[in-house]
C-alpha cells in the first residue's frame, strides 16, 4: 500500500524554494482548463509557469479545439503573481491510437489510461528539457478518477531518464478538486463530461463513465 504523502512532499519543495528566494520555471502539462484552474492559482504563487497543452487522446477534433481555446482563455483571465505562458503541443491522434492498440476494451482507469499518462508526460519532459525548465509536472492528479501514485511514479521515472526535476503532487488534496469546480463556475469554464478519448466517450454513452 502506498504511504507517501505527495502534498507534504510538494509543501517541502515549495518551502525550500521560498527559503532560497527562487522562482523556478515550471512546465505544467494540462489536460484541460477546469483541471488547471486550481493548479495555476496555487502554483503561480511560487513558479513561473508555462502551460503545455499536449493531449492527442482527445476525440473528436472539435472537442480538442474547444478545450484548447478554453485553456488559452483561462490563462488570459486568471490573475497570477508570476507569469503564466501557454504552449500548445501537436495534436497527434495517430500516436495515441498506436499506443492504445490492443487495449481498446480496457476499462477506464486501467492499463490504457496509464500508457496515456506516460505518452503525455513523456512529451512534457522532453519539452521541459529542450526549453531548459527547472521542473515539470501535470494537472492530471487533480481528478478523483486519476491515480496520483501512478502519475508520480511515471513522473519520477521520466525525471531520472531526462534529467529534469519532477514536481510530485496530488492536487486533489486540500479540496483542490472542489476549488477547481468553484473556479470553473466563477470563470464560466466549459467542463466536459468525459475524460477525452473515444473510449471514455463510449463508456459515458454506455453508462460506464
Amino acid at each position: 500500500m502506498n504511504q507517501r504523502n505527495y502534498q507534504r512532499e510538494l509543501d517541502r519543495t515549495i518551502a525550500g524554494l521560498r527559503e532560497a528566494g527562487r522562482v523556478p520555471r515550471l512546465l505544467l502539462h494540462s489536460c484541460c482548463a477546469p483541471c488547471s484552474s486550481y493548479v495555476l492559482e496555487y502554483l503561480s504563487e511560487y513558479f513561473s509557469i508555462t502551460v503545455f497543452y499536449y493531449n492527442p487522446n482527445i476525440f473528436p477534433a472539435e472537442e480538442y479545439e474547444k478545450r484548447v481555446r478554453e485553456q488559452e482563455a483561462l490563462i488570459e483571465r486568471l490573475p497570477a503573481r508570476h507569469r503564466i505562458s501557454f504552449l500548445e503541443g501537436p495534436y497527434e491522434q495517430e500516436r495515441f491510437y498506436e499506443m492504445a492498440k490492443g487495449l481498446e476494451m480496457e476499462p477506464e482507469g486501467g492499463e490504457r489510461c496509464f500508457r496515456c499518462y506516460h505518452l503525455r508526460m513523456l512529451e512534457a519532459v522532453q519539452m521541459a528539457r529542450a526549453g531548459g525548465f527547472d521542473y515539470f509536472t501535470t494537472t492530471l492528479s487533480i481528478s478523483p478518477l486519476k491515480d496520483a501514485h501512478r502519475l508520480n511514479e511515471i513522473g519520477e521515472k521520466l525525471s531520472r531518464e531526462y534529467g529534469v526535476a519532477y514536481l510530485n503532487s496530488d492536487f486533489k488534496k486540500r479540496d483542490g478538486y472542489k476549488r477547481s469546480i468553484e473556479l470553473s463556475r466563477e470563470y464560466g469554464l466549459y467542463r466536459q463530461d468525459y475524460c477525452g478519448c473515444v473510449y471514455s466517450l463510449r463508456g459515458r454513452e454506455n453508462g460506464g463513465f
